[in-house]
C-alpha cells in the first residue's frame, strides 16, 4: 500500500476528475475577481452568504408567546371542552382552523343587529300582586316574539321620560292621565333617539319574510310613521322626526291653555292615531295602510271578537282574565308558526337503524310543536289575519322522519348535531372506540353525507356539504332548529320560535281543561312520527342500550384521561367533515344563548323580564 499522503492525493485527484466530468470547469463568470476579493476583504459584512430561516434556539426561561386577541363574549363553558367563535365574514371556509388557526375555535357568521323595538309600560302605584305578575308576563310574551323576529325588545317607563329636556314642561300642563299617558311614552321614546315604538299588546304575527317585519328589521326610518289598522299601536321614525314632532306638541296652542281646552284635548286623545298625532298636522305623521304583519289585541278588539277572556277582564276576576289573554295571544303565534308549515315538522334522521335515543330531544320538541295550542278560544283566529285555519286535534300538524335534509320551507326541520364519537359508538355498537377500529372498519364523514345525501346529491365532496349544511344553520333560522347531542338540556327553545311550548295536554283524545274552574282548553298530544319507510320502530331493550351508548360516549367526551383524549382526538380527525358540523352547530347554538342571556341580564329591572314574570328566581 502506498503512503498515506498518496492515499490522500490520489483522492483529491479521483474527486476533481469526476466533479468535472459531471458539472464541467467553472466558468468564467462564477470566478471571482480581483477587484471582488478586494471588495470582500474591506467589507466582509456584505458577502456573508444567505442560509435561510434558521430554526428557533428554545429558550426555556424566556417569556412566553403573546396569544392573538380573542373577541369579547366569543367563549362560554361547557362540559365538554370550553365552546369558543370567531365571528369573521369568512365563516363559509369549509374549515374553520384555517381562518381562526385553532383546532377549537367554529368561525360563525357576524351576528345580526338587532334594531331596538320599545313599548312603554307604567305600573299604576297601587296594583293588585296577581294583576301585576299577569302583565309582567303579558309584556314577556311580546318581548319573546319581538326577539324570535331579530328585534331587541326593551321595556321603557316613566324613568326614560323624565330624561327628556321636554319632561319638566309636561308635567306642568297637569293633563288628563290618558294623555299624559300618550305623551310620556313618546317623551321616553324620544329618549332613546327614535326607532320603533309600540304597545306591549301589538305583538309581530307572520313569516319571517313578511314586508312590514322585514321593512323594520331595516332600521331605516325617515319619516315619522303609523300603521292606519294598528291605530297608535305602532310608529316607527328616526331621532330627528320624533323631536320635531315633540317640539310641535309642547307647544301646540291648545296646549298652552290645558285648563280651557281640556274637553278638546279629550276629544283628541279618543281619536284615531292618540293624542300626540292628533296635536300634531295630517302631514307631520305618514300613514302606512299595508301592515298585515303585526296583531293589535286593543280593548275594542278583545271585547268584539274575544268575549270569553274580555269577561274576565272585570275588576275581580282582572289578573285570570290577563292570564287567559296571555294563552289566548301564545295560541295565535303558535297557530300561526303552524300555518307557516304545511307541510309539518320534518325531523332530519341520518342513519336512522340506531339513533332513536339520540333523536329523543328533537322528537318531544316536534311532538309539541304539532301539538294543537291551550286556548281559552280554540277556534279563533288573530286579529291581523280574520281567515286563519284553526288548529284541529283530529287533523293535527304533519310529523315525520326523514333519513336526510328535506329542502322546502313548507317544511319546519328539526335535526340533532352529534359528535362523530357519538355517532360512531352508536353506529356501529361499539362501547369504545380505537385508532386500529377507526382505520380498518369506520367509514369516515358518514353522517353529513347522508344528511345532504338527497339535496345535493353523491358527487359532491365533503367539504362542500360541509359549507351547505353551515349555511343551512345560520340562513334559516326561521325553518329550521338544530340541537346537539351532548347538551341535554334545551332551554332556549321558546326564545327562538318565539312562543311557550305546550306544557300539559290532555289525558285522554278529546280536548279538555286542566281543572273544573278552568276555561283553557287543552289538546291531546300527537304520538311519536312513525318509521322511516323501510324501517322498523326498534324495540324497548334496543332504545334503552342506545341510551346507554349514549350516556358512554358523553362521558368519553368528559373524560380527562389522557388516553380518551387522544382517541376523541384520532376520531375528530378521521371525521373532519362531521366534526366541523358539530363544531359550528354548537358554536352557534352557545353564542345565540349567550346573545340572550346578555340581553335579559341588561333587561332584568324592567318590566317583562324573566325575573318578573316569575320565570327565573333571580
Amino acid at each position: 500500500m502506498p503512503p498515506r499522503r498518496f492515499q490522500a492525493l490520489f483522492a483529491l485527484v479521483v474527486f476533481i476528475i469526476v466533479s468535472l466530468s459531471f458539472y464541467g470547469p467553472p466558468s468564467k463568470d462564477s470566478i471571482p475577481t480581483y477587484a471582488d476579493v478586494a471588495d470582500a476583504v474591506k467589507h466582509p459584512q456584505a458577502h456573508v452568504p444567505d442560509l435561510g430561516d434558521l430554526p428557533a434556539i428554545p429558550k426555556p426561561f424566556g417569556p412566553a408567546a403573546h396569544k392573538p386577541p380573542v373577541q369579547p363574549n366569543s367563549t362560554t363553558t361547557s362540559s365538554y371542552r370550553a365552546i369558543e367563535w370567531l365571528s369573521d365574514f369568512k365563516w363559509r371556509s369549509p374549515f374553520s382552523s384555517v381562518v381562526s388557526y385553532d383546532e377549537n375555535r367554529a368561525v360563525l357568521p357576524p351576528l345580526r343587529e338587532r334594531p331596538p323595538i320599545y313599548t312603554y309600560y307604567d305600573a299604576p302605584g297601587k296594583q293588585a300582586k296577581a294583576v301585576a305578575e299577569a302583565e309582567n308576563r303579558l309584556i314577556l310574551a311580546w318581548r319573546r316574539a319581538w326577539w324570535a323576529q331579530g328585534f331587541k325588545p326593551q321595556v321603557l317607563s316613566r324613568v326614560e321620560a323624565m330624561k327628556h329636556p321636554q319632561y319638566r314642561l309636561v308635567q306642568r300642563m297637569k293633563l288628563e292621565p290618558k294623555t299624559e299617558v300618550e305623551i310620556m311614552r313618546w317623551l321616553a321614546w324620544g329618549y332613546m333617539g327614535g326607532g320603533v315604538l309600540a304597545n306591549w299588546l301589538a305583538l309581530p304575527m307572520a313569516e319571517w319574510e313578511n314586508p312590514m317585519l322585514t321593512f323594520l328589521r331595516r332600521a331605516e326610518y325617515p319619516k315619522l310613521s303609523r300603521i292606519q289598522s294598528l291605530n297608535n299601536g305602532v310608529f316607527f321614525g328616526d331621532r330627528a322626526a320624533v323631536e320635531a314632532a315633540l317640539k310641535k306638541v309642547v307647544n301646540s296652542e291648545l296646549l298652552k291653555n290645558v285648563t280651557a281646552n281640556q274637553d278638546k284635548i279629550s276629544q283628541l286623545a279618543r281619536k284615531e292615531g292618540g293624542a300626540v298625532v292628533n296635536l300634531l298636522a295630517p302631514s307631520d305623521v305618514t300613514i302606512d295602510k299595508k301592515a298585515n304583519g303585526i296583531a293589535y289585541y286593543t280593548a275594542e278588539t278583545i271585547s268584539s271578537k274575544y268575549a270569553t277572556v274580555n269577561d274576565k277582564l272585570a275588576n275581580d276576576t282582572q289578573a285570570e282574565g290577563l292570564e287567559l289573554l296571555a294563552s289566548l295571544i301564545n295560541s295565535h303565534l303558535h297557530l300561526t308558526f303552524q300555518e307557516q308549515h304545511p307541510e309539518g315538522v320534518a325531523i332530519a334522521k341520518p342513519l336512522p337503524k340506531r339513533t332513536t335515543a339520540l333523536m329523543w330531544e328533537a322528537t318531544q320538541i316536534a311532538r309539541n310543536l304539532t301539538q294543537c295550542p291551550a286556548s281559552p278560544m280554540p277556534k279563533s283566529c288573530p286579529p291581523n289575519r280574520s281567515k286563519c285555519k284553526p288548529c284541529d286535534a283530529n287533523k293535527s300538524m304533519k310529523l315525520q322522519e326523514f333519513p336526510e335534509f328535506v329542502n322546502s320551507t313548507k317544511f319546519f326541520t328539526i335535526g340533532t348535531v352529534p359528535h362523530p364519537y357519538t355517532m360512531t359508538s352508536l353506529h356501529y355498537t361499539r362501547d369504545t372506540l380505537d385508532t386500529n377500529f377507526l382505520r380498518t372498519t369506520v367509514q369516515s364523514d358518514l353522517w353529513t353525507k347522508e344528511l345532504t345525501r338527497k339535496s345535493l346529491g353523491k358527487e359532491k365532496t365533503e367539504a362542500y356539504r360541509v359549507v351547505q349544511f353551515k349555511e343551512l344553520v345560520a340562513a334559516a333560522p326561521a325553518h329550521t332548529l338544530w340541537l346537539t347531542a351532548e347538551r341535554i338540556v334545551q332551554q332556549d327553545v321558546d326564545w327562538i320560535l318565539g312562543f311557550n311550548l305546550p306544557r300539559v295536554a290532555s289525558p285522554t283524545k278529546e280536548p279538555s281543561s286542566p281543572s273544573d274552574v278552568s276555561q283553557l282548553i287543552v289538546f291531546p298530544r300527537p304520538g311519536p312520527p312513525k318509521p322511516i319507510k323501510g324501517e322498523e320502530i326498534p324495540d324497548e331493550v334496543w332504545i334503552k342500550k342506545e341510551e346507554i351508548r349514549l350516556n358512554k360516549a358523553r362521558d368519553a367526551l368528559k373524560s380527562k384521561a389522557k388516553g380518551m383524549k387522544l382517541t376523541v382526538e384520532a376520531v375528530e380527525q378521521w371525521h373532519l367533515s362531521d366534526t366541523e358540523a358539530w363544531k359550528f352547530a354548537r358554536a352557534y347554538s352557545a353564542r345565540r344563548r349567550m346573545e340572550r342571556k346578555a340581553w335579559e341580564e341588561e333587561e332584568r329591572g324592567s318590566a317583562g323580564s324573566e325575573k318578573k314574570a316569575g320565570v327565573r328566581s333571580t
